[in-house]
């Protein structure tokens, strides 16, 4: 087989998108615009990939690496001259041994795999171009084809006569091209067209003209669309949400309501989970089998265990164990982690706070800096008080413990393992294992005080 490379072009700011960031740093369905194109390309084998940068180029170059690894090769295109002039600063950089070249947008987040593999199947000696057919192709570039199908020549619209703006078969703006080839296309291309660019899209009118037509393969519209504008990112999202909803429906994931769910493409869920309408997962959530999350609970870099259930939460960044429940109305911030069959109840905030098997913190409370033990009860009411204005302090719970209603437990502090702590105290100092511990003002009671008011307000 040839030895392949791919060039993505990513140096563009997308006007169109009204936004400071580069085009290709837009995120949907839980990755970068350019992160979709290059997971892709990661299952295709190979040789080398190139990313040509320009606007933002550290951000863009950065996440390049972040996705496809120190491997991937980096090109700066000081000016943007277009697509055309993209290829010709990156060719330079492909590595030698190269017979061909895939050329491809950083801004296609819904091509696949599958798709691309059709292009570089390709068994022209020229190479080949992917199009596609649109009932408005206004603003795409049209392909020209000869009397025997042959593709000879890409228009631009801004370019293109009026018969020629009534062809139906566009440019997806995907190739695969000898190395050669394209070498020679880009090197003789030109800058007189309405935008004043070198186009890339001339290339397939240089093949023609030395004899070498590119094959035109023709896809389905969908996978080979870009993105131009915010309308365009949503609808994208749309679309990678419900592929991905499918694909995890067919894998055995229960989807009540795929409507009203979105799912990362980075998020994985084990077949019997069942997913309920509102949810949101995001990030690198999972969820284990037999777990249930939602109705409307949105979890973000969450971890969930098997049959655990979460139900009107948020969280992230936290870990809930296998037969935990969740909510409803909690919200478990980054790095909190709940055992086996451990419960963060209603209206219960927790932060950093490592939670024992069996353990439970039912309602009302708030939880941060604090390691609870095993089969811990935490009443109702009970805060740890771990910031005292300047720094963070921890609260350590032993197995076994019982803290009352409305504790407050001022941090730094222990409460050994089988201790309780009475209901409405302000636990201040440590409490040794299996001690009581209360600390309350004397309650005073005036006989007839309410009365003696009463009577003084009528009067």
């Amino acid at each position: 087989m040839p030895t392949t490379a791919a060039i993505v072009l990513a140096a563009g700011l997308g006007t169109r998108m009204r936004s400071g960031r580069a085009k290709v740093l837009h995120e949907v369905a839980g990755r970068t615009l350019l992160g979709h194109i290059l997971t892709v390309l990661g299952d295709l084998s190979l040789h080398q990939v190139v990313v040509v940068v320009g606007h933002q180029g550290d951000e863009v170059a950065a996440e390049a690496r972040r996705v496809a690894g120190d491997d991937v090769t980096i090109v700066e295109q000081v000016e943007q001259r277009g697509t055309g002039h993209a290829v010709l600063t990156a060719l330079p950089f492909v590595a030698e041994g190269v017979d061909r070249v895939l050329v491809l947008p950083g801004d296609t987040p819904l091509v696949t795999a599958e798709v691309l593999a059709s292009l570089v199947a390709s068994t022209s000696s020229a190479g080949a171009l992917l199009t596609t057919h649109l009932d408005d192709p206004t603003g795409y570039g049209r392909l020209l084809r000869d009397h025997d199908g042959r593709a000879i020549q890409i228009v631009e619209h801004g370019d293109a006569t009026d018969d020629q703006r009534l062809v139906g078969e566009v440019n997806a703006g995907m190739y695969l091209v000898a190395r050669d080839l394209l070498a020679a296309a880009v090197e003789s291309l030109d800058d007189g067209n309405a935008q004043g660019e070198l186009y890339l899209t001339d290339l397939v009118g240089h093949a023609a003209r030395a004899g070498n037509h590119l094959e035109a393969v023709v896809v389905d519209p969908q996978p080979v669309l870009g993105i131009n504008d915010r309308a365009q990112l949503a609808e994208a999202g749309a679309i990678l949400n419900r592929r991905h909803l499918e694909r995890l429906m067919r894998d055995g994931v229960t989807v009540v309501d795929p409507a009203t769910t979105r799912v990362d493409v980075t998020v994985s869920c084990e077949p019997d989970s069942t997913l309920l309408p509102g949810t949101l997962l995001q990030g690198t959530t999972t969820v284990a089998a037999g777990a249930t999350v939602g109705p409307y609970s949105h979890l973000v870099d969450t971890s969930v265990g098997a049959d655990a259930v979460v139900r009107f939460a948020v969280t992230q960044g936290a870990v809930i164990g296998a037969l935990a429940t969740v909510g409803p109305y909690t919200y478990l911030r980054p790095g909190t982690v709940l055992g086996r069959g451990a419960k963060a109840g209603g209206f219960v905030e927790m932060k950093q706070a490592d939670v024992g098997d069996g353990s439970k913190v039912p309602h009302l409370s708030y939880i941060g800096d604090a390691t609870i033990g095993r089969d811990v009860n935490v009443g109702a009411g009970t805060v740890t008080c771990n910031y005292d204005g300047f720094n963070k302090h921890r609260t350590e719970i032993g197995d076994g413990a019982f803290i009352g209603s409305d504790t407050m437990l001022v941090a730094p502090v222990t409460i050994g393992a089988g201790a309780v702590t009475a209901a409405g105290s302000a636990i201040a100092h440590d409490v040794p294992d299996d001690a009581l511990a209360i600390e309350r003002s004397p309650q005073v009671t005036k006989e007839g005080w309410a009365a003696d008011r009463r009577e003084r307000t009528d009067g």
